[in-house]
């Protein structure tokens, strides 16, 4: 079911890494006056609900066969595991910060994907992710206490989100996107539905509220997480894991903008100085990728 493509591949990265920034600031914002379930349960109901109706269209009800169905309940317990730790450490610090804490990711899915995935991965491509890596740690820079014990939290995020990326490029290669975004979503709000009832209330009382600008936000990100996602597993399918993987360091730029635009939190010097080495080392895979097409 591939289609190698490493250009476009790089684009669709690229592009999701940007949805996911502005879908992060969204919920950072949202969540200062919403529960998490509430905020999430939503995100993935709105996901699942978008996504049937596109297999529908494209496919007809047979869209809605799986060959994988664990492998699809696991992605989406993954996703919906990582949602969970991210909101939670939004609230504590800065969205650029959590988004470089969790950019360590790349260096255990390019160590992974050559054992688990057969993907052979050259010296330099490991020197750029590595590059990348050391960038992340001058953001991050561990023990300058600027973070304490609430860096376990998306520490432990990054270890989720990295078994979610290793599955979902097995999923790339092996089932149709729509059909993998749509059990993501339905997964996801059947998870959050018990506890969802649980805060009924609070759901009522939206309702009744009648505020249009949260309702919009809310709204805005479940098609940003859905067609985020949906780019992911897309770029999964034309390109291999560890070629693709410091692209995603992108996000780390994107996110500083973020902050910097909605919360007005602008990083630090060593933090620009961090993200510079992040953006080199993306540059130079795409030159190193582009070169071996040639």
């Amino acid at each position: 079911m591939s289609n190698k493509n490493p250009s476009a591949a790089i684009m669709m990265i690229v592009a999701s890494t940007l949805l996911f920034s502005a879908m992060d600031a969204a919920t950072k914002y949202l969540g200062g006056f919403l529960s998490v379930v509430f905020v999430l349960w939503t995100r993935y109901t709105l996901q699942a609900a978008m996504m049937a109706a596109v297999v529908l269209n494209a496919r007809g009800v047979s869209g809605f066969r799986t060959a994988h169905p664990r492998f699809q309940a696991l992605r989406g317990l993954l996703l919906a595991t990582i949602s969970v730790l991210a909101f939670f450490s939004m609230r504590q610090m800065p969205l650029a910060e959590f988004t470089a804490i969790i950019m360590l990711s790349p260096v255990l899915i390019t160590a992974c994907s050559g054992w688990l995935l057969n993907e052979r991965i050259g010296r330099l491509r490991w020197l750029l992710v590595w590059s990348g890596f050391l960038g992340t740690i001058i953001v991050i820079r561990p023990g300058s206490g600027l973070f304490g014990w609430v860096v376990i939290v998306p520490l432990l995020a990054m270890v989720v989100s990295s078994a979610y990326s290793l599955i979902t490029s097995r999923l790339a290669v092996l089932e149709n996107p729509y059909t993998t975004q749509f059990y993501s979503g339905f997964i996801g709000s059947a998870l959050l539905l018990p506890l969802m009832l649980l805060e009924r209330d609070e759901l009522l009382s939206f309702i009744a509220s009648a505020d249009v600008g949260k309702a919009s936000l809310l709204l805005l990100i479940g098609v940003l997480g859905t067609v985020g996602h949906l780019l992911l597993i897309m770029a999964f399918s034309k390109a291999g894991t560890s070629s693709l993987m410091p692209f995603t360091y992108a996000q780390i730029g994107f996110a500083a903008l973020m902050s910097w635009l909605f919360f007005s939190h602008a990083p630090d010097f060593w933090a620009w100085v961090g993200m510079a080495m992040i953006a080199a080392s993306g540059g130079a895979t795409a030159w190193l990728s582009i070169r071996r097409k040639t």
